[in-house]
Order: structure tokens, then sequence, then C-alpha cells
């Protein structure tokens, strides 16, 4: 027997002994369940091959396998709740269909966001009901900047082809829309225009809205422009991609001392914290034609925070810079809100009027320059004022100018919140 040096022996055992020692492995990291060997063997046979383990029959309670890494391992996705690996073949129980739709004509149109296609998500979403997508039936709504995917019934795939259709079809350009924030001090300029307004209903409690013409919103404008109490607040004209946002922001940030941070390394001791407040008005206009551009269905979301005042709070902080305790003042502003957010439909030849009610000034306002200059909070009259939004489409290929159309049936408003 020849003599073999012991590197050379050392390095053939290791051959001889590493795929046993690898198979072992395998099998005690794969096995973890405390059922029998019958349901052992089947996960074994699952994840040998390539397909995707069966959907039916019972799983076993807090015994769960998923396909793991590359090495093929096996383990648990949840400690607690049951999950089965689904197959390649969708649930299809209330007769779902699986349809892709073309939107990248569209979303090159659009170049104002890098995200074009959320605002078919979000029409999809308000015109189908959020429930319709997280319920019994299963479903699916994905996008990108080229398509739309959906699985869902036959119902709802019409509508969603339906609000596609008024994104892709051609009167989705840009669109100029008409957008005027007003306010007026006295709400008593309904008595002069009730004959003007036609009511459209609203769910959120104080406001109001109508309809009117639009040479009878050119007399309206007229007339409360006349009226001492009379403010604009915003552009009245805007370019708007049809089914995007626009926000109209009238925000100023106010600085203030919330809080005191102890600091030991620094004089004397501590340092104030700041905060900031965002004083003023937003206004966010989402408009969407219909297919034949005869109606604009749009949602409105106003927010409008006032600053009252600040409440001066003062404090004894310990420090170890100094033998008695500092004192500071920090303060707790009082503000108020206003929130609305709510969806309406109008034909397109005519103009919709909406009354937020008395709410807080979009923008402070000052009785003289040494009012003006105290301190924040003290500065600006707290007033209330009837808060109007005007909207008025304008024609696509016209100058912005009033013009006598023959009147539509009366659009219905969609109730709710979106």
């Amino acid at each position: 027997m020849r003599w073999i040096p012991p590197l050379a022996a050392a390095l053939l055992a290791a051959l001889v002994w590493a795929p046993a020692a690898r198979g072992d492995e395998q099998e005690s990291s794969q096995w973890r369940s405390v059922g029998d060997h019958a349901s052992a063997d089947a996960a074994a046979e699952s994840t040998t091959t390539d397909s995707p383990p069966a959907t039916s029959g019972p799983t076993e309670p807090g015994i769960v396998f998923a396909s793991g890494p590359a090495e093929g391992r096996v383990e648990p996705a949840s400690a607690i709740s049951p999950v089965r690996v689904a197959g390649a073949d969708l649930p299809a129980d209330q007769g779902q269909v699986w349809r892709e739709y073309d939107i990248s004509e569209y979303a090159m149109r659009v170049t104002s966001t890098q995200r074009p296609e959320q605002a078919v998500v979000d029409w999809i979403l308000r015109e189908t009901g959020y429930e319709a997508w997280h319920g019994e039936t299963v479903s699916i709504l994905s996008a990108t900047s080229r398509k739309v995917r959906v699985y869902h019934t036959p119902e709802v795939q019409t509508v969603v082809a339906g609000v596609v259709d008024r994104f892709v079809g051609n009167q989705a350009e840009s669109r100029a829309f008409g957008l005027r924030v007003v306010s007026i001090n006295n709400p008593n300029w309904r008595a002069k225009a009730r004959a003007l307004l036609h009511p459209v209903t609203v769910q959120t409690p104080g406001v109001q809205a109508w309809i009117l013409r639009k040479e009878d919103a050119a007399v309206l404008l007229a007339e409360l422009r006349r009226r001492g109490d009379y403010r604009e607040h915003s552009s009245p004209y805007l370019m708007v991609h049809n089914g995007q946002p626009t926000v109209v922001n009238m925000l100023q940030p106010k600085t203030y001392v919330r809080d005191i941070i102890s600091r030991p390394d620094v004089w004397p001791g501590f340092q104030p914290e700041s905060g900031q407040i965002d004083e003023g008005m937003a206004l966010e206009f989402c408009p969407l034609l219909a297919t034949d551009g005869q109606s604009i269905d749009a949602t409105i979301k106003c927010t409008v925070t006032q600053l009252e005042k600040m409440i001066p709070v003062v404090l004894d902080i310990p420090t170890t810079t100094a033998a008695v305790n500092q004192r500071t003042k920090i303060e707790v502003p009082q503000i108020s809100y206003f929130r609305f957010h709510e969806r309406f439909r109008w034909p397109a030849d005519q103009v919709l009027l909406v009354s937020m009610g008395l709410v807080a000034e979009p923008t402070p306002t000052t009785t003289s320059t040494l009012v003006g200059s105290l301190p924040l909070g003290l500065g600006g009259v707290n007033e209330r004022a009837d808060l109007l939004v005007m909207i008025e489409g304008k024609p696509q290929d016209s100058p912005p100018t009033v013009t006598t159309q023959p009147p539509v049936s009366e659009a219905k408003t969609y109730r709710g919140r979106y």
C-alpha cells in the first residue's frame, strides 16, 4: 500500500464526505413540519419541480411553506396566519376577465407630472368605487405610463373602458378653464342673483352650489365687482391637462416657538424648537371631460387655514450653567380650519359656482400699516367672508370670451366626497 501524505488524505476525505453532508444539511433545513411523513413527502415533491403548489385542498394550520431562495429552500411565510401559494390561474368565480388598455398616447401629451397614469387610476376608483376592488371579488388594477391592466367582472370593465376613453379621446388635450376665487364679507349678494342661479346638491354642511349660463355669470361677476367688500384671490385663467389635478396655492408659512430642547453643551442650556404653520388657502381642481366634450366632471378640494392668535406660555427651565432656573416663552397657536372635498358634474357650456360659506379669509387682511406690523397672530383681522369659487370651461380653439350657446339638460351632481 502506497503512502499518502497527511494533507492529501485530508483533502480526499473531504471530497468523499462533502456530498453526504450537504444532503443532510439540505434535508434538515427544508423539513420544519411537525406533521406526518406523508405531508412532508408532498411538500418535498412540490419543491423539486418548477410548477407552483396546488391551489386546492386544506392547508395545515400553522404549517406554511412558500417558495424560498434560488437554492430551493422552503421557509414558512407566516408564523400565525395560514398562507397557501396560489397557482398561475386567477380565480374567476364572478366571471372576471383580464384586459389591458393602451394609454401611451395620453401619457406622452402630459409633461407636467412624472406619473400621468396615476390620474387614470384615481378616476377609475372614483367611477367604480373603492369597495369594488377590496371585496369578495378577486380583482387587479395596475397602471404604467403605457397601459392599464384590469382584472374584474365585465360590468366593471365597461366602466373602466369609458374612463380610459375620456382620457385618450380627441377631447383629452390641455383645456383652458376660468377659475376665480373671490370673497365677499356679506352673503347678501344672493338676494339679487337668485333668479340667475340654478342650485345643485352638495353634501358638505354650510356649502352651496349652483350652475348658471355664461352670460348670466358675466352679469353676476360685474355686479359683485361693484361691491366694496369684493376681493379676488387668484388668476382667472388656467391651462389644465384633462384628468390631471392642478393646485392654486396661496399659503404663507408662519414660524413660531413650539417647544424647548435641552442642550447642556450650549449656553444657556437649552434652545428653542421652531414650528411652522402654512396659513392661507389651497385649492385643488381636477377636471375630466366627457367623451363628446358636452359635460365636465371635476373634483374640488379646498383647504383654508387661519392663524387667529398665539397663546404665550412661560416655562421654567432648569439648567446646569446657572444657579437659578431660566425662564423662557413658547407659543401655542389658535387655528381655524376649513376642509371641503366633493365632486361635481355640469354642462361644459355653463358655469359652476360654489359658495364655501362664511369661512376664514383666504389671505390675511389688515386695517392699517401699524396693525400689519404687529407680531404674528395679532396683525391680521380675523374676518369671515363668503368664499366663492367660479369655474368656467373655455372653448378649446377660441379665446376666452363669453359666448351664447343653447342650454343642455341639467347635469346630475355626484354625491359624496372623493
